[in-house]
């Protein structure tokens, strides 16, 4: 099995996959964050790829039976006709779970206890004991908009602080198989929800919750999904987090809604545009928390060591003819 390795490298995980008899790994040791065209002489014969973005020229691989991207998000894999071409597509889904859980629980606690003004304080050395700033997330609502690998360890997470936790999904919750999942963390039997609401009871879900963070992938379905309706019918005590994708909230709503103060406040890492323009209203809003998308992403400190364990496993996986982990469908990939 020839594989073309086209990503920053695990050194022992690149060393244990070159070591073995069954494959052979091609690396190309100076990739780019960008897609771009690959020696057609190194790639032409490769069984699969892994990568961040595959080549422009990967037409030439028609031996390609399986790519792995190294990302949660897919939409670099629209338009390439994989399915139709015989080949299996697998993504990063799981690697960022665990800081972008910490990053919400962490905006929680920050929104209830308004540290961004404890921090203002600071810096115009004002003493204010006022008891706002004094708040407990334990014994409040945090609502999941979908149930992925983001939303189970935080809800992992909410329920040892004593947090009630509600989930939003299409049908329902169901266990997770053949998906990555750091040990010890998650919900992957989705026995943690406290109320679980389908499509359909947006509303009804939307009254019940403190906190709103959306877990949803960027797909056609979801972009502008939540607007003005959703985000008015929180509670103005409410808070919303997006650690998922910027446009999933329609951005002149999100707007509208923290100038007239139908909701408490915002934290928001995923953007409308990268970088966000200095002179966009996000960066001002008092009781927003705005962070240039660092809750999860290729520099966190365990990225390589949990996305080349994905990949070490799916050769393995892939090998032996079992289902890969973290396999997208041909509807995901064609971003339905």
């Amino acid at each position: 099995m020839k594989i073309v390795v086209d990503l920053v490298a695990h050194g022992p995980a690149l060393t244990a996959l070159q070591k073995r008899s069954d494959v052979q790994i091609e690396w190309i040791a100076r990739p780019e964050e960008r897609a771009r065209e690959l020696d057609p002489e190194v790639i032409r014969g490769a069984d699969a790829l892994f990568c961040m973005f595959p080549p422009t020229n990967h037409q030439v691989m028609r031996n390609l039976k399986w790519i792995q991207i190294a990302s949660t998000g897919y939409t670099q894999l629209f338009g390439l006709d994989l399915p139709d071409r015989g080949v299996k597509a697998t993504n990063a889904r799981g690697c960022f779970d665990v800081p972008i859980a910490e990053w919400n629980i962490a905006m929680m606690v920050n929104l209830a206890r308004n540290c961004p003004q404890m921090h203002r304080n600071q810096q115009s050395h004002t003493w204010d004991r006022s008891a706002i700033f004094q708040n407990e997330i334990r014994g409040r609502t945090v609502g999941f908009w979908g149930y992925g690998g983001l939303a189970r360890e935080t809800a992992r997470l909410a329920k040892h602080l004593g947090m009630t936790v509600h989930v939003l999904t299409r049908q329902g919750v169901k266990p997770r198989k053949d998906t990555y999942t750091v040990a010890g963390t998650g919900d992957p039997d989705g026995i943690l929800p406290d109320r679980q609401f389908i499509a359909g009871e947006e509303q009804a879900f939307l009254q019940t919750l403190d906190f709103l963070i959306v877990a949803l992938p960027l797909t056609k379905s979801t972009e502008g999904l939540i607007g003005l309706r959703e985000l008015q019918a929180l509670r103005p005590s409410a808070f919303v987090l997006n650690p998922a994708r910027g446009p999933i909230i329609q951005e002149p709503a999100l707007l509208q809604v923290l100038r007239e103060n139908t909701i408490a406040g915002a934290a928001i890492d995923t953007h409308y545009r990268y970088p966000m323009p200095a002179e966009h209203p996000l960066w001002d809003f008092p009781n927003v928390i705005f962070t240039p998308h660092i809750a999860g992403s290729s520099l966190s400190p365990r990225f390589k060591e949990r996305v080349w364990d994905i990949f070490a496993t799916n050769v393995d996986r892939f090998l032996c003819g079992e289902s890969l982990l973290n396999e997208l469908t041909r509807e995901q990939l064609a971003g339905e």
